[in-house]
């Protein structure tokens, strides 16, 4: 079975998440073999958390969870796009992606609405 170059990156290559139906990016993260294959084997996007050194599945506390519907390897076989139905807002912070800031300037300018309170969801501040 086909697997990604994982030994580029340590064993860890980035997941890039884009909405299957709008195209809008929704989120960056990584993955290890046991992510990938979880993944594969669910349908659902699972990810290697680097700050907590363990395998998590998207959704798993909120029920956001992404569907996985296409999945793209890039040429160098070290990046992964995986086209995904988002069941919620996707980022932490209570907004439908990741990539809710603007550049402008100097300065952050939010950009998208908030969906949620990230504390009434997983009982602490983001």
């Amino acid at each position: 079975m086909y697997k990604p170059n994982f030994e580029k990156g340590q064993g860890l290559i980035p997941a890039i998440i884009q909405d299957y139906q709008t195209g809008k990016i929704l989120m960056l993260g990584f993955m290890n073999e046991e992510a990938w294959q979880k993944t594969l084997q669910t349908g659902l996007a699972h990810f290697y958390s680097r700050t907590r050194n363990k395998i998590w599945l998207k959704g798993e506390t909120s029920k956001h969870y992404l569907i996985v519907k296409e999945i793209y390897i890039d040429c160098d076989e070290d990046t992964i796009l995986i086209k995904a139905e988002p069941k919620g807002p996707v980022c932490h912070m209570g907004y439908m992606s990741c990539f809710f800031r603007k550049l402008e300037g100097d300065n952050l300018k939010i950009v998208e609405e908030k969906l949620y309170d990230p504390e009434e969801v997983y009982g602490k501040k983001a």
